[in-house]
């Protein structure tokens, strides 16, 4: 043959080939995991997925059948009545998808394969809205809204049996909201809100009471810190006061024993008998000086007393009560308290050095006294008669007064008088005179029995008044002692 005739041969048959291929390529078919392949016609219907399969033409078709997860909302127009009665409005959302095995998929194919998404989506709707109808009539409000997984299980499981009729399987059922008109969801939140709120209010008080509570303490423990302060700075205070109290005293009996020394030695240049004169007058003084400075002892001592009774009243009194502000000023007093105890050591070594001198000046003290007590006891023994008369006649008169004083005292007497008394001694106003004169006379006797010295026995043994008394005795026959002491008897009361 003829090349040119192979030629045209070979490219003829090129061409019939390509023609086959392309021609087979047009009748096979290919689809993805996410796909079935409904392939029906002569040979009967067959399933691909995720392959390919050849396709004639005239003797076979297809249909693709969507694999994907279908999500769309569950969300009946109507209201659904619970179990209660009560009408709620369910918005859910759903995904459901064609089951796998091969059957499911002829179903599913059988189904939809000629319905639009929107078409399949609102027969499935339709099933799984009548479904969940017949659920919530058999729930309450309460588990619906508290236990919306048990809602989407038992619409899982009631739609199981219809979705598997139709080749499809739910994969979630979710609630997304739960409402209702008569807001009986909004008023069935409000106790447990109330509830919260109330232990909301609880936490929040008991909070500020255990802050309060230690705001407190610390205040307190604050308050009790500075009386503590208070305290010892008031006892530091005391001390230091009395210390200058004892160096004053002291002071003046060294001032005192200086006057004495400088009056006895000046005493000595005048005349013996006027130095004598001057030494009794001058011991007289010392004597007084000492009397005074045991007064003055002695009113340290009630002052030193005072303080303790003012220190035991506070105490008693004031402690109590300054606990709390005691500390309170701890915290304050202890920089404080470091300054007095250093301001202590100084003084402690101030009083250490002022021993020596504070010992010799209590040694002086101590012959100061002793000499007085000399001088007073020779005073005593010059004391003669008259001296003894002289006090004993001084100290008649405050007799007296106490005696009368009652009396002074009294602001109304009422006298019922009715004539002269049996007794002859007066009566009314004249009655209560007599009766103080006679106290009055009874003093002498009653001097004498206390101290065992006679008045009339002084006046006696005195040279000039003796001389008289016995001369009147001599004349009259009655002790003139006793007659100018003792009053006249009262006379009768003529009314």
């Amino acid at each position: 043959m003829p090349t040119q005739e192979l030629l045209m041969i070979a490219g003829g048959i090129v061409v019939g080939v390509i023609a086959l291929l392309a021609t087979i390529a047009r009748m096979y078919r290919k689809v993805g995991p996410n796909q079935a392949l409904i392939i029906y016609g002569v040979g009967g219907t067959r399933v691909v997925t995720g392959s390919g399969a050849l396709v004639v033409p005239m003797f076979q078709s297809s249909r693709e059948l969507s694999l994907e997860l279908m999500s769309f909302d569950v969300a009946p127009k109507k209201e659904l009545y619970t179990h209660q009665g009560v009408a709620v409005l369910i918005d859910a959302v759903t995904q459901l998808k064609v089951k796998s095995d091969l059957e499911s998929v002829k179903t599913a194919a059988e189904q939809f394969l000629d319905k639009s998404d929107d078409e399949r989506e609102s027969a499935i709707r339709l099933v799984m809205e009548g479904h969940l109808r017949g659920i919530v009539g058999q729930l309450t409000v309460e588990h619906i809204v508290k236990e919306p997984e048990m809602v989407g299980d038992k619409v899982r499981s009631t739609c199981a049996a219809d979705l598997s009729k139709m080749g499809l399987e739910m994969i979630s059922f979710t609630i997304k909201e739960v409402r209702d008109q008569n807001e009986y969801i909004r008023n069935m939140g409000l106790p447990d809100i109330e509830r919260i709120k109330k232990e909301a209010n609880i936490a929040t008080a008991e909070a500020q009471r255990d802050t309060e509570i230690k705001r407190a303490m610390a205040l307190r423990e604050a308050a009790v810190a500075k009386a503590q302060a208070d305290q010892e700075r008031v006892i530091a205070e005391t001390a230091s006061q009395a210390k200058q109290a004892e160096a004053q005293r002291d002071l003046d009996i060294k001032k005192a024993q200086y006057v004495e020394l400088v009056q006895r030695q000046r005493a000595q240049a005048d005349k013996s008998y006027e130095i004598q004169a001057n030494v009794m007058q001058q011991q007289v003084m010392v004597e007084q000086v000492k009397i005074q400075q045991v007064e003055r002892a002695e009113q340290v001592k009630v002052q030193e007393s005072e303080i303790a009774r003012r220190k035991n009243e506070l105490i008693a009194t004031e402690l109590e009560s300054a606990n709390v502000e005691a500390q309170r000023r701890q915290v304050l007093a202890d920089g404080e308290k470091r300054k007095l105890q250093l301001e202590a050591e100084g003084r402690a070594q101030a009083i250490r050095q002022q021993g020596e001198a504070e010992a010799e000046i209590i040694r002086l003290k101590g012959e100061a006294e002793a000499a007085a007590m000399n001088v007073k006891a020779q005073a005593y023994r010059g004391y003669t008669q008259a001296a003894v008369l002289d006090k004993l006649l001084s100290g008649l008169p405050e007799i007296v007064r106490a005696i009368a004083e009652p009396l002074g005292k009294v602001d109304k007497i009422t006298v019922i008088s009715t004539g002269e008394s049996n007794g002859g001694s007066g009566a009314g106003i004249s009655k209560v005179t007599a009766d103080v004169a006679r106290m009055v006379a009874q003093v002498p006797a009653l001097v004498e029995s206390l101290s065992g010295i006679s008045i009339g026995e002084l006046l006696r043994n005195l040279p000039q008044i003796g001389a008289a008394i016995r001369a009147a005795e001599s004349s009259s026959g009655q002790p003139p002692v006793r007659a100018a002491i003792e009053p006249p008897s009262p006379q009768p009361h003529q009314d």
